[in-house]
């Protein structure tokens, strides 16, 4: 693109035009450098947090990569003191829920969702697990917990829309997401932090089985954990 500059030419005014050029000029070429620069386009497809300082016309950028945890596995032991958020009925406040007291001496079965009310969620991943219940509990599983990093008060109306509740199961919130990134399952999606889909079977506190959706979300419904055990 060609940029014009127009500026009069009086008496006087000559050098001021110059130098307007020559300061457009020089953020042109800085903003060029910056889009360009290897640690920018790694910035855009990686979890990292990018730095810019400006020094007498020179660039300087820093790339600082976030640790993620690398993704949960059999044998694992989950976050125990970690605290989730459960939503109560007619809109009172939320509680806090520390994981390792849900999960200590019982047989957890946790399936995790990219949000609450979307499709896939509503219609297939949770609707398995309700139907489910009276045989994971055959199978020795004492509690089913669904998290999501939507808040407290949206997976208390989830789990009371779905029947989900009535069914027994847990709709906790991680909405700060912590127990999705504990897992290495937290998903950078729009103006929030989502988690992959997911199911797991805890053994007071171990990782005995662990389902992934990264081939098909089918692979985290109910029947194939069930199947598993």
């Amino acid at each position: 693109h060609r940029v014009t500059i127009n500026v009069k030419k009086r008496k006087g005014e000559k050098m001021q035009s110059r130098f307007i050029a020559a300061l457009f000029l020089s953020i042109l070429t800085t903003t060029t450098a910056l889009l360009s620069s290897p640690p920018f386009l790694r910035h855009l497809s990686s979890p990292s947090a990018l730095s810019t300082t400006f020094r007498g016309g020179s660039i300087t950028t820093t790339t600082t990569t976030l640790q993620m945890s690398s993704v949960v596995k059999e044998g694992d032991t989950l976050p125990l003191d970690l605290v989730l958020k459960e939503g109560q009925a007619n809109y009172e406040k939320p509680v806090d829920v520390t994981l390792g007291e849900l999960l200590k001496g019982k047989k957890v079965a946790i399936f995790g969702v990219p949000g609450a009310f979307t499709p896939g969620c509503s219609k297939s991943h949770l609707p398995s697990f309700i139907t489910a219940q009276d045989d994971l509990k055959a199978k020795g599983v004492d509690l089913t917990i669904c998290v999501a990093t939507n808040d407290a008060y949206v997976m208390e109306a989830w789990g009371s829309s779905s029947g989900g509740a009535e069914a027994g199961i847990r709709f906790l919130s991680d909405s700060n997401a912590e127990l999705a990134k504990a897992l290495g399952l937290a998903l950078e999606k729009g103006i929030m932090v989502r988690c992959a889909r997911f199911s797991l079977i805890a053994d007071d506190g171990v990782v005995t089985n662990y389902f992934s959706a990264s081939e098909n979300s089918s692979d985290t419904w109910a029947p194939n954990v069930l199947a598993a055990l």
